[in-house]
């Protein structure tokens, strides 16, 4: 399969992006970026140097990605979702007279997506956080620390509501008021099977 690249991208050296990948309009790539196979990277897309993206990833428009993110692979992040990289940033240093590198340096922190995640439209990412396999977030999310495996997380800063299946589907809702401890849980939708235990899910019956 071949690489499909707008005329209007911009792809910077060093670059590499696997077979049946997309890259549409006014998306700008740079340099030592890695997207793997079959992944769609929608219009007007950021992705700074040094990302690493897997095999199947969607990526919404007007998406930025900074330098130190990782992405697995069967991750689906929307329109309008801001990574960073730099709890503390300044554009100059203390005394005004000179900007500061773009450069990596001991303030860049990493952000890991593990596979299967979504992310809503319009989500702003903290760093030196880990956002777990098949978790969801919630459009206009604040993610501020790491957000576990299968979690349903929202709001303002962005909490843990519930779980969910790797199909998508809520499995549970999180309340003081029901037991949150689960030998067996199966998703209504597709069947698949989970334990529930202390809020931290397991599968009982991946896909083979």
């Amino acid at each position: 399969m071949s690489v499909r690249i707008h005329p209007t991208a911009i792809v910077e050296k060093d670059v590499e992006i696997g077979a049946g990948s997309s890259v549409w309009d006014s998306v700008h790539i740079r340099h030592s970026t890695h997207i793997g196979e079959e992944c769609i990277v929608g219009e007007k897309t950021y992705i700074a140097y040094g990302v690493k993206i897997g095999n199947r990833v969607k990526i919404n428009a007007f998406v930025y990605i900074c330098t130190a993110v990782t992405i697995e692979d069967g991750v689906m992040i929307s329109a309008g979702t801001v990574f960073t990289n730099d709890r503390f940033p300044r554009a100059t240093t203390s005394d005004l007279k000179q900007l500061r590198s773009s450069d990596p340096d001991e303030h860049t922190l990493p952000t890991l997506v593990r596979e299967g995640a979504t992310i809503g439209a319009h989500c702003t990412i903290g760093n030196d956080l880990v956002i777990g396999r098949f978790a969801m977030i919630g459009m206009g999310a604040l993610v501020t620390k790491s957000v576990p495996d299968f979690h349903l997380a929202i709001g303002h800063p962005a909490k843990s509501v519930g779980c969910v299946c790797r199909c998508g589907e809520p499995l549970l809702r999180f309340s003081d008021d029901t037991p949150q401890d689960f030998d067996e849980i199966a998703c209504s939708a597709c069947g698949l099977k989970y334990a529930i235990k202390n809020r931290m899910v397991s599968e009982l019956t991946p896909p083979v």
